[in-house]
């Protein structure tokens, strides 16, 4: 346990890498994918790659995590010895998950929670928590990691290469993204979340290929003249998958000064609002 008796909580759709969790000794709260005739826990008992195989067949809901298992797991730190808690969600502009645990937190008068609100989505919010271990780690004093994990959401972005609006549009996540008439042109959007977290068209490019490789210019846009930075790509099924090796050697040619590379599936959660075929790049400026 680190010295300061910090523990993290994050959730299931801030796919935080798996190195990450184990490390850090990370609970997750996990968000529910709900079927007509079943429910599942995200990343427990249900995969992305199982959300794709039934989409033809039913597009599922998903749903916030009950109140009841985010006052579980606080408990659950109280009575491990925490004093402090650093809970880390997916954007409140695009899910209820981060007001519900500042809530259920009220509630647990012998912990002091610090809530963040990432702005992002997927591992552009795991990155945060990547962050938060290191802050932990190097003990810095509690106010100052408050401060920094603050600055550190305007420094994490994601930009989605996604083959197919249809899945936002009936999940209802489409924000701002306008509903190009993508079909006939072969209008494939890059979006990516705003300084609300919500989410907008980043831009607007003709075929697979050239908005992925979009998503990549975007991020090394975002990373300017930085030194360092932690790159991260997130795929979305098996299609997405086998695109790994060459996206990855773009990446890291457009980006080499990068520290960590973390890579992937996304969760469920952000797989029935996206659909198969998702890649997603991800960037956060690290300072010296």
């Amino acid at each position: 346990m680190n010295k300061q008796k910090i523990g993290f909580l994050v959730d299931s759709g801030s796919d935080v890498p798996l190195e990450i969790l184990e490390k850090a000794n990370m609970k997750v709260i996990p968000l529910k994918i709900i079927y007509k005739d079943k429910e599942y826990t995200d990343k427990v008992d249900i995969h992305a790659q199982d959300v794709y195989d039934r989409l033809d067949e039913e597009i599922p809901k998903t749903s916030l995590p009950s109140g009841e298992i985010i006052s579980e797991l606080l408990q659950e730190f109280k009575n491990e010895g925490y004093e402090r808690v650093i809970a880390i969600t997916i954007s409140s502009g695009l899910s209820g998950t981060n007001n519900m645990v500042r809530l259920m937190a009220e509630n647990v008068k012998e912990l002091d929670v610090f809530t963040l609100d990432t702005k992002n989505i997927g591992v552009g919010s795991g990155l945060l928590a990547v962050k938060a271990a290191d802050y932990v780690e190097k003990e810095l004093d509690w106010e100052v990691i408050k401060e920094k994990l603050q600055d550190d959401v305007k420094k994490s972005k994601m930009f989605f290469h996604v083959p197919t609006l249809e899945y936002l549009q009936k999940g209802g996540r489409i924000g701002l993204v306008s509903s190009i008439l993508g079909n006939v042109l072969n209008l494939k959007p890059v979006i990516s979340c705003n300084e609300n977290g919500i989410y907008y068209t980043a831009a607007k490019v003709r075929g697979n290929k050239k908005s992925i490789q979009k998503a990549i210019d975007l991020a090394t846009e975002f990373a300017g003249d930085a030194k360092k930075y932690h790159l991260a790509i997130a795929f979305g099924g098996k299609t997405a998958e086998a695109q790994l090796d060459d996206i990855r050697a773009d990446l890291k040619k457009a980006l080499p000064n990068f520290v960590e590379i973390f890579e992937d599936q996304v969760s469920p959660a952000l797989g029935v609002h996206t659909g198969p075929g998702l890649i997603g790049i991800g960037i956060q400026i690290i300072e010296d």
